[in-house]
């Protein structure tokens, strides 16, 4: 993954006493420091626990010191996020970044956001050249190395601009988003399964009407000349099966203070170091307070003096796939609904470093870029695949609404921020001092055509307008609420409209597990207190188990001429609650049978796709299982003569499960745990898939839970590490409305990048044990204990002339 010279040259370089050196790259936290760009002296009083508190006169000085901070702490993760976004990982990790390269710059995410930032008022723009300036005072002014990932790679950081801070948004919604693959999934599978099939394989949010595309086989042959298999072959791996996130908001008529409780747990892939930064900003005798992403200039999740707010994903279809008909007549040009038109390209030139730049041709349609010439198929296709983004666009204000956001004082101008936000949609939870709750689901949402029947659900031809976006849904129709009746608001990513509601979202919610969940816990709890929310935030009750298990024990037949291990698992699950607890076996039992469950059931139909599709659509296979319409068909195996029930298959999985596990965990169920094989991974990038440089660099913890808990620990079943926690809690905040000083918050590692600072890990075990943070802007409860106050000035400012 990277030049093993650069490896050998850092170990050589550490057993010579290079460690000392190194050590030069951890920041500077105590002090003074003369910085250009500055408008008045700044101080930065950094915490106990390495969190910076900014005190500044004005809102682009404090984003000045984000940036500073951000630099010092994580400047190796804001390279490669703006790599990431720019299409520019090549320049320096070499060839194995090109496939990626290739995709991102087809894409043409940073054209699109060099194309914005003129657009954006004054207002934005100070507040984009502020935090860029804070980025490359620190570049300017630092002493010593840089952080090990540079030295190691041999690379120096170019200056900030601020297309790096909103490029970085973007990504964050493309994380977000690619509901695109289930159309391309239901592309592939229309070359196997038949309508009926795939409408069973990917079953409906529960109560909703399956989604049958009668004239699938007649799209399957364009989809098959449009080469989608080549094309999700080449795509760069999405998220996993399960991914979302929790926020509820509960008001005083259920609280022991009388006053609203907020809570907010986002899901995200684990990394080294979190995705998340927290930070507080005191701006004169304001506050704001929260999580941060490095590389934005904004508190993105937090708090106020007087409101809290806190997202989930609502998981909207803002991305379409559109199959173009190229004219064989006209070269370079395609069909559209009232005749022809010539792609528009460009020519984008890729560095790769030891090696010749490579130089690929990009094409776009009306549509959006053409995504399947990044699969190699070759530019004379008949038919090509563009994609439609709301996040390509011209006149995406999310931007805009972060400094509202932060300074919003009541309901009404949170309100007026949200106007703004148009890309990730979220489903944002909000309370205020004076006991308000409310939600709200801002975003850019297409309005299609109802005769369009493709929508969310497989590519369209581009060439018929009946497919095309003819609006996007008006913010005032968008979800929303207001303190409601019962003064509960809970969402996990499920389905958060009535049936009745006039605009298509999506049709691909999250199943309602969570929610469920949580919906059940807040009811039982008649005053809720912030231990009760910490609680609830700690859950590891899979709702999955307690659907699945009855109706997979109920058809596993054991008597006393089976297996003891086979009647001692039965046994054990028998009398289990579905607790994912890391320290039990019963949770690895029933992980590992589904797992060989959903083998069992599907790998025949599927054939040559099963691989890449493997996962653990837990819907299904309790339709399957309940024989949901029949569906206890899809047990037999169609590759055989012989007929299979699921009793046949469940035995013949849990069998195979127990085998699998006693080999690797010894004979004795009782030595068997959960945590053992589901740890939190929290990988570097790029280290983290090096094998030597993986064990300096990636974070691991045992975690309980599972991909459908509340405290959730995702897991790809169809990988080498198939009970591995993945994607889980990126962070848990709980706000306290009756005293925001006695709101708590914590994140997966630590506030540092910076693998030889303390600050790497050290909020790795108090995320584990479900522990948190105060969120204090109190300057007395910060400063005690802090590890140091740096004061930064104009570089024509003298020191004594700051007064925080």
């Amino acid at each position: 993954l990277v030049m093993l010279s650069g490896a050998i040259v850092l170990i050589a370089a550490t057993a010579a006493g290079g460690y000392l050196w190194l050590r030069g790259s951890l920041p500077e936290v105590d002090g003074a420091v003369q910085a250009t760009g500055l408008g008045a002296p700044i101080k930065i009083v950094r915490d106990r626990s390495g969190i910076p508190h900014i005190q500044a006169a004005t809102t682009a000085d404090a984003l000045f010191g984000l940036g500073y901070t951000h630099a010092q702490d994580r400047l190796w993760q804001m390279e490669m996020n703006r790599r990431i976004g720019a299409g520019r990982m090549a320049e320096i990790l070499g060839e194995q970044a090109l496939a990626t390269d290739k995709f991102l710059r087809t894409l043409g995410v940073y054209r699109a956001v060099e194309k914005a930032l003129p657009e954006y008022d004054a207002e934005v723009r100070t507040a984009l050249d502020a935090y860029a300036a804070g980025v490359n005072a620190f570049l300017d002014t630092r002493t010593g190395p840089l952080p090990p990932e540079f030295v190691i790679l041999r690379h120096d950081p170019e200056p900030w601009r601020p297309e790096d801070s909103l490029v970085w948004l973007k990504m964050m919604a493309w994380d977000l988003g690619q509901n695109f693959r289930e159309e391309l999934t239901r592309a592939r599978l229309a070359f196997r399964l038949s309508p009926i099939q795939i409408a069973e394989f990917l079953p409906p949010y529960p109560g909703d009407a399956p989604a049958l595309i009668d004239n699938l086989p007649k799209l399957a042959g364009w989809y098959q000349d449009a080469g989608v298999t080549q094309l999700a072959s080449a795509l760069p791996e999405g998220p996993p099966a399960g991914i979302g996130s929790n926020n509820w908001v509960v008001d005083g008529s259920r609280t022991a203070t009388g006053k609203p409780l907020l809570a907010n747990d986002p899901h995200l892939g684990l990394s080294a170091p979190s995705v998340w930064y927290f930070a507080h900003l005191e701006i004169k005798d304001r506050n704001v307070i929260g999580a941060t992403l490095p590389g934005v200039p904004a508190i993105v999740l937090g708090r106020n003096d007087r409101i809290a707010w806190g997202f989930t994903n609502t998981g909207p279809d803002v991305q379409d796939l559109f199959v173009e008909k190229t004219v064989a007549s006209r070269p370079g040009h395609y069909l559209i609904p009232d005749g022809q038109r010539p792609f528009e390209t460009r020519k984008e030139v890729i560095r790769v470093k030891d090696a010749t730049d490579v130089t690929i041709e990009v094409r776009e349609t009306r549509h959006g870029p053409v995504i399947s010439d990044v699969a190699h198929l070759g530019l004379s296709k008949d038919v090509v695949i563009a994609l439609a983004w709301t996040a390509l666009l011209p006149g995406d204000r999310t931007p805009a609404s972060a400094g509202k956001m932060m300074t919003a004082r009541n309901w009404r101008d949170f309100v007026d921020a949200l106007r703004d936000y148009h890309l990730p949609q979220q489903n944002i939870v909000y309370a205020d001092v004076d006991g308000n709750i409310g939600y709200y689901a801002p975003g850019k949402v297409p309005v299609r055509r109802k005769t369009n029947r493709l929508s969310g659900l497989a590519p369209s031809p581009g060439w018929d307008s009946t497919y095309d976006w003819i609006d996007f849904i008006p913010f005032d129709q968008l979800p929303q609420r207001r303190n409601p009746a019962g003064g509960v608001i809970a969402t996990a990513n499920h389905k958060i409209v009535p049936d009745d509601y006039p605009h298509f979202i999506t049709g691909s919610w999250e199943k309602p597990y969570r929610a469920r969940r949580i919906e059940r816990l807040l009811a039982e709890e008649t005053l809720h207190s912030v231990d009760t929310f910490k609680e609830l935030q700690a859950d590891i009750i899979s709702v999955v188990a307690q659907d699945l298990l009855p109706l997979m024990l109920g058809q596993t037949k054991v008597d006393g001429n089976s297996q003891p291990l086979l009647r001692d698992a039965v046994s054990q699950l028998e009398k289990w609650d579905g607790a994912m607890s890391a320290n039990a076996p019963e949770p690895l039992i029933f992980v590992a049978w589904y797992r060989e469950l959903t083998r069992h059931i599907y790998r025949d139909e599927l054939g040559d796709l099963f691989p890449n599709l493997w996962k653990m659509r837990p819907l299904f296979v309790h339709n399957v299982l309940a024989d949901k319409g029949g569906q206890s068909r899809w047990c037999n195996d169609v590759q055989t003569e012989i007929q299979q029930s699921c009793a046949v298959v469940l035995r013949a999985a849990l069998t195979a499960a127990l085998q699998t596990l006693s080999a690797e965990h010894g004979g004795r169920i009782q030595d068997w745990r959960w945590g053992t094989v589901h740890t939190a991974y929290s990988e570097h990038r790029p280290f983290g898939k090096h094998p030597w440089l993986a064990k300096l660099f990636n974070l691991e913890v045992p975690s309980p839970g599972g991909s459908y808990t509340v405290n959730v620990g995702v897991h790809r079943i169809r990988s080498d590490a198939p009970f591995r926690n993945t994607h889980s809690v990126s962070l848990r905040a709980i706000y306290d409305l009756s005293d925001l000083n006695n709101s708590v918050f914590i994140h997966s590692t630590g506030q540092s990048g910076n693998k030889l600072s303390p600050l790497y890990d050290n909020f790795a075990a108090l995320w584990q044990r479900g522990d948190y943070l105060p969120m204090t802007t109190d300057r007395d409860r910060y400063s005690e204990g802090a590890m140091g106050t740096l004061v930064l000035t104009p570089s024509t400012t003298t020191l004594n002339e700051f007064r925080p």
